[in-house]
């Protein structure tokens, strides 16, 4: 076998000549996917190619991932349609197909080309022939695409406009400032802006003490393991599975630093009392839009100045006067996000059976996307099962 058919394997899901289908290509490196796309305009900032480059380096191979991108083009005209960053990997005895996430991409979503689906008719096409695609590739059982927006740059994301697709149980939380950075402060509850300018008071006591962007690569991997060992610190404290310092967790933050800093794609900030690290945050920035991705601080010793919230803020402000205006603080309900006056962004999940195997899992599935339509009943159901009701963290 060559080198080409290891890595790629081409379906023609439904005749060329059918009207309203899509050629599905199916290849296993995304590197040589993203050859074959003329232009990645990415929707949200977790589509950048150097997200997925960055995952695929640290999971291909690992645990049994195997990458699997989706290349979509009009059957008729080969016009490009979607690049979906797709996996194949095996789950409690199940061979599923999903995202490029492991729990680490909070937004999924396919790339989208000129020749993509806008409205639900095209969009039940690119289904149907997509699925069509894997069905005829052995060993895959279950589709099962989690935490999709709906909105893709101003495009609709033809996932979302599938009769399929349901309420996810995660959501995005989102705040948008505007222009005007001290007019949107003001909109916060006058506690919060109170505390976040006492905490900055008391920060700066110290003439040593300062806010900075760390540009260097070396200097941004130096931050990051401070990050993993102040993350790891906090969550062994409470007791609580932390995966994000497992090897291929940590693989992939550490390409996504090396290799996204220098661009302005990955964004490193951080609190520092001299050579101390009070609290980090990383981030990833596509044109005015941020987003959030991992947190940590040094803990009782500075939680007099609520280091985690003035590392966001102080990060807020500095990007705003670069152009930022969107600033999105991910998935997780937490408290701290709460403050700040977040939009919580709605996300749907889609899945299907590919094989007998998958039809109880795609059944649960829907099943369970329905139940959240009605959060009423769904609590009802779960206290009658005596099952804990789902709490927003703290």
């Amino acid at each position: 076998m060559t080198v080409l058919a290891e890595h790629l394997v081409e379906l023609d899901a439904r005749p060329k000549t059918r009207a309203g289908s899509f050629r599905v290509e199916l290849v296993r490196d995304w590197k040589q996917a993203t050859a074959r796309w003329n232009d990645i305009n990415p929707s949200t900032p977790f589509q950048h190619p150097q997200w997925y480059e960055a995952w695929y380096g640290a999971f291909a191979g690992a645990d049994g991932v195997e990458p699997l991108i989706a290349v979509v083009t009009d059957a008729a005209s080969g016009e490009q349609a979607a690049l979906l960053p797709l996996i194949r990997r095996r789950h409690k005895g199940m061979r599923i197909i999903e995202f490029a996430d492991l729990d680490l991409t909070d937004y999924n979503a396919p790339i989208l080309g000129n020749a993509a689906p806008r409205d639900a008719h095209a969009a039940r096409a690119l289904w149907r022939d997509l699925r069509a695609a894997l069905r005829k590739m052995p060993g895959a059982d279950l589709i099962r695409l989690r935490k999709v927006p709906a909105d893709l740059g101003g495009r609709p994301n033809p996932l979302a406009l599938l009769a399929d697709a349901g309420p996810c149980a995660a959501n995005g939380n989102v705040v948008t400032t505007g222009d005007d950075y001290d007019g949107w402060r003001y909109t916060l509850e006058k506690t919060v802006r109170k505390e976040l300018e006492r905490s900055w008071r008391v920060f700066t006591r110290d003439p040593a003490a300062g806010f900075s962007f760390v540009t260097d690569h070396h200097e941004a991997l130096r931050i990051l393991s401070t990050t993993e060992v102040q993350q790891g610190t906090r969550m062994q404290s409470l007791g609580l599975n932390f995966i994000l310092n497992d090897e291929a967790c940590a693989a992939f933050y550490r390409n996504l630093v090396r290799d996204g800093v220098g661009s302005g794609y990955a964004l490193v900030s951080a609190l520092t009392v001299g050579d101390e690290v009070v609290a980090t945050l990383l981030g990833i920035r596509s044109g005015s839009r941020y987003v959030m991705v991992r947190i940590s601080n040094a803990g009782d010793k500075w939680s007099n100045c609520s280091p985690g919230r003035l590392i966001i803020e102080r990060t807020m402000a500095a990007l705003h006067q670069d152009g930022v205006r969107e600033f999105d603080f991910s998935t997780g309900n937490y408290a701290y996000k709460r403050r700040f006056g977040v939009t919580r962004l709605p996300l749907v999940d889609v899945s299907a059976a590919l094989s007998w195997r998958g039809l109880p899992h795609a059944l649960r599935y829907r099943t369970a996307r329905e139940l959240r339509r009605y959060p009423r009943l769904t609590a009802f159901l779960k206290r009658a099962l005596g099952k804990p009701a789902s709490r927003e963290e703290n």
